[in-house]
């Protein structure tokens, strides 16, 4: 097809990656299937290798603020199979964090935001939408549908109040963005359009990119996860984050008690992380979306940090146990707050770590840590036994009215 483009102020272009429903992946590889072909990149999706061709490049472009190639691994002996890897380099290079206070702390423009990154680091903008919503983009890209390049797209040259290099985006479109400093192969944010200058406040139409993103890929280990203020967000500014774990998480198959079977909404209380999830095989994700913010927006609005894991999972109703991870879990847990500072630890307690994945920091603890002492220090920022099962029941009011 014949390629046409403009480019932004930056001089870098921004390429669009288009999709419907028809692509997403329903059946994919069981984790058995995954190790027996885990060199087979005819198994990935078109997304995926969009976003794996585009992650490398900027990796071999330096935009990285270190390498990251192989990852020492260890899965801890124990009931639970904690997955730790070794990442000394983000402990040291990465961002300092934003000093954060509330949940519901307002957006700061002084602070470090998305406005202010390099061009360079935007993989591409992701778009659900039909040709004619590309009309209403404020800047002309080279546009990939489904890896295919298509034709030139109208413009109507939005200007940037800011002066950087912010690309803005309408409700039906995000920017895919390398995290300059990541915990693994792969890893990205989900933005939705930086101009808004919205909080790190989980929104319907970000968890319904979030889902779909999942659903784009053929590969059991792609997650998609956020972090609440106080739950050690970073960055307040509204963004998921997307990256590769190709290790088998209990998560995706653990047991859960039915509290609203209609709506698919579960609770986890014998998880070391006691949570909630919504399950669904992708065909409710505006619905189960709303449900999810319905939560969030609860949590947020007592001031309770939470986190969210979003992830390729078998289906809870199941009588029989299975291999299958065709569908999409949405963890959910509410949290002590970490207000301040980050802490300087052996590792922090966010979406990764509440899901079973553990990033640490240093050699000696990586080398040395146990399924015990992993509990012992997550169970520090776990809400209380009554406070955990008054929150149960507000949340089944809740969903259930």
């Amino acid at each position: 097809m014949e390629e046409k483009h403009l480019k932004l102020m930056t001089n870098t272009e921004i390429e669009k990656y288009r999709y419907s429903n028809y692509n997403f992946v329903s059946s994919i590889p069981t984790w058995k299937q995954r190790r027996a072909h885990a060199d087979d990149t005819n198994i990935l999706s078109t997304f995926d290798r969009a976003l794996q061709v585009k992650w490398r490049e900027k990796m071999d472009q330096g935009l990285f603020r270190y390498p990251l190639q192989h990852i020492q691994t260890r899965i801890l002996p124990g009931q639970f199979k904690y997955v730790a890897q070794l990442n000394i380099q983000r402990s040291l290079n990465r961002r300092k964090p934003e000093h954060i206070w509330s949940v519901q702390q307002k957006f700061d423009p002084s602070q470090f935001n998305y406005n202010k990154i390099k061009p360079e680091e935007i993989l591409f903008q992701m778009s659900r939408s039909a040709s004619e919503l590309a009309k209403e983009a404020s800047v002309e890209c080279k546009v990939m549908v489904n890896g295919e390049k298509s034709p030139e797209l109208s413009d109507n040259n939005g200007a940037n109040p800011q002066g950087s290099c912010a690309i803005h985006c309408n409700k039906t479109s995000i920017l895919v963005v390398i995290n300059v400093s990541p915990l693994e192969f792969g890893h990205v944010l989900l933005i939705p359009d930086p101009l808004l200058c919205l909080p790190q406040i989980l929104t319907q139409d970000l968890m319904e990119f979030g889902m779909e993103s999942i659903l784009l890929s053929s590969h059991p280990g792609f997650r998609v996860g956020f972090n609440s203020l106080g739950g050690l967000a970073s960055v307040n500014h509204l963004h998921m984050h997307g990256f590769y774990l190709d290790h088998e998480l209990l998560l995706e198959s653990f047991c859960g008690k039915p509290l609203c079977p209609k709506i698919n909404f579960h609770v986890i209380t014998s998880f070391p992380a006691p949570g909630f999830f919504f399950y669904t095989d992708g065909s409710d994700l505006k619905s189960t979306a709303c449900n999810i913010c319905k939560v969030t927006d609860f949590l947020v609005a007592r001031n309770i940090a939470h986190n969210l894991f979003v992830t390729r999972g078998s289906n809870p109703n199941e009588v029989k146990a299975s291999e299958s991870r065709d569908g999409i879990r949405v963890i959910i847990w509410a949290r002590k707050p970490s207000f301040g500072a980050k802490e300087v630890t052996a590792f922090n307690v966010a979406l990764c770590e509440l899901a079973g994945h553990l990033p640490i920091y240093n050699e000696e603890t990586f080398n040395s840590i146990s399924e015990d002492s992993v509990i012992s220090i997550i169970n520090k920022y776990l809400l209380a036994e009554e406070e955990f099962a008054k929150l149960t029941l507000d949340l089944m009011i809740l969903l259930r009215n």
